[in-house]
């Protein structure tokens, strides 16, 4: 039976459902933000039924006495987190599984959080997993989330926690089999302006057909995150640890698919960051971006459903040519830049075409602003940010920034940014890439009409035809048809 999410169920009674299980057993470890998760359980009743043991420790010599030093000492992170569950699972198997490993599913449950301390000078955020089986003498699986805990008052924000740590648990035994229902039951008992989830994966043998890569496009589909990050492996991660402290350069496109003008712009684009006096090297992270606007057909309504397959068909493009992929939900280039900000103080590099350069400098676009087009300004070019401009070709005359004709009462603001090495054009550009437009591209792949392979990159071109991507006419071999005991939908 596909089970179905039951948004009436109540933490305390998710948790005394487990309770209630004579076949799950664990253990539970939290490192800060108090033991909400165990005390749920707890307080629930029966715990005993279900809790072999609860640990927390919060001193740094005591946590890497039992789970090992932590490399650059981050206690809030994913590898301790990994740590943790190594850990605490591996004692699950060890003491207990000749006692009564034949009739029990375990499961180690562990969390790492900062929550908001007594002078409120820092930003709330954790991670959190569970490693389970779904059988007795079965092999594990791993869920790992990470977390940011948006309220302002401690005891609230531990009160999240242990409530997300039992939607957690509650959905790996009741939700494991539609990925999509099991993220939505995470806000269970919750909202978004008190947790933000921005990456979870999933790992193990009950999860082999879940794509990853889709469920963190779903984490900024359902609202849970404003962003997602994955990379070029497919493996989702979490923004802030891989841009943290990075110069970042970012293109954002449709990418439907990706041709020759987009690797121009990129490598082009890149190049010129490269070259700036207060860039180190070394230090330089490239993502591409694609917004859930891009995501949906031209011309399709705002509730328009996201095809999933055709976000899969982009997303192997850009993963096959090594691609961190950001995924968003910032239309506006200045919220962009306002999120990264956060993450990183470094200066940064955005890479876009001659026509978002006009959508910039259009006020329409800043009506929801009381401080309009400047307000919008004032994010976008008061941090260290740079534009690198591709130019683009219409009716034979190419556009650049020199080309470029503000309104008149922004001429003076144009003036000032192109003086102030905010806005640069890209030089050294390919110019015969210019009179490629991306949709005729991909309307000649659907037709499978001769020589659009000249127009996309080799490998590109390649993974198309092998895959019948896009559109491409031709036959892929089905594999043999399973059972429907073994069928299962692919997420």
């Amino acid at each position: 039976m596909t089970p179905v999410h039951n948004k009436d169920i109540g933490t305390k009674q998710k948790a005394l459902a487990i309770n209630l299980n004579p076949k799950i057993y664990g253990s539970f470890a939290e490192i800060g933000a108090g033991q909400d998760v165990a005390a749920n359980f707890f307080k629930a009743g029966a715990a005993s039924e279900t809790i072999a043991k609860t640990m927390s420790a919060y001193d740094m010599i005591f946590s890497d006495a039992i789970y090992g030093a932590q490399k650059g000492r981050r206690y809030v992170s994913e590898l301790r987190l990994i740590s943790m569950l190594d850990r605490e699972y591996s004692l699950l198997i060890e003491r207990l599984a000749e006692q009564r490993g034949d009739r029990t599913t375990f499961f180690a449950f562990s969390d790492t959080v900062s929550a908001l301390n007594y002078h409120k000078t820092n930003d709330g955020h954790g991670w959190m997993g569970v490693r389970f089986q779904l059988e007795p003498q079965g092999e594990y699986n791993d869920v790992v989330i990470h977390f940011k805990l948006l309220d302002n008052d401690n005891n609230l924000q531990q009160q999240a926690v242990g409530v997300l740590g039992v939607n957690l648990i509650y959905a790996c035994y009741n939700y494991h089999t539609i990925p999509p229902v099991f993220l939505l039951s995470l806000m269970d008992d919750l909202n978004k302006d008190r947790i933000q989830i921005d990456m979870i994966r999933f790992e193990g043998p009950n999860f082999t057909k879940v794509d990853n890569r889709l469920m963190s496009l779903h984490l900024v589909k359902y609202g849970f995150s404003d962003a997602a990050v994955f990379g070029p492996d497919g493996k989702n991660q979490q923004p802030s640890e891989v841009l943290y402290k990075k110069h970042i350069v970012v293109m954002r496109g449709r990418f439907r698919p990706l041709i020759n003008v987009h690797l121009d712009m990129l490598n082009t684009g890149v190049k010129q960051f490269l070259q700036e006096s207060d860039v180190d090297k070394e230090n330089v992270i490239v993502i591409t971006e694609l917004t859930l606007q891009a995501l949906k057909e031209r011309n399709a309504d705002e509730t328009a459903e996201i095809d999933e397959k055709d976000f899969l068909e982009r997303v192997d493009i850009l993963c096959s040519l090594g691609q961190t992929v950001l995924i968003s939900n910032f239309h506006e280039y200045y919220k962009l830049v306002a999120y990264l900000s956060k993450i990183t103080k470094l200066k940064m590099g955005v890479v876009l075409g001659y026509p978002n350069l006009e959508y910039i400098f259009s006020e329409e676009h800043y009506g929801d602003l009381p401080g309009g087009i400047l307000e919008s300004f004032a994010t976008l070019f008061s941090r260290k940010v740079k534009l690198f401009i591709y130019p683009t070709l219409r009716d034979g005359i190419i556009w650049n920034c020199l080309r470029f004709h503000p309104p008149a009462h922004l001429i003076d603001l144009y003036r000032y940014l192109i003086a102030n090495n905010k806005i640069e054009d890209i030089r050294h550009y390919n110019e015969s890439n210019l009179h490629v437009e991306t949709d005729k591209v991909l309307e000649l792949i659907k037709q499978g009409a001769d020589g659009w392979e000249e127009y996309v990159p080799a490998e590109v071109a390649a993974m198309i035809k092998e895959r019948c991507l896009f559109g491409y006419p031709c036959e892929i071999e089905q594999p043999q048809q399973e059972s429907s005991e073994q069928q299962q939908i692919d997420y």
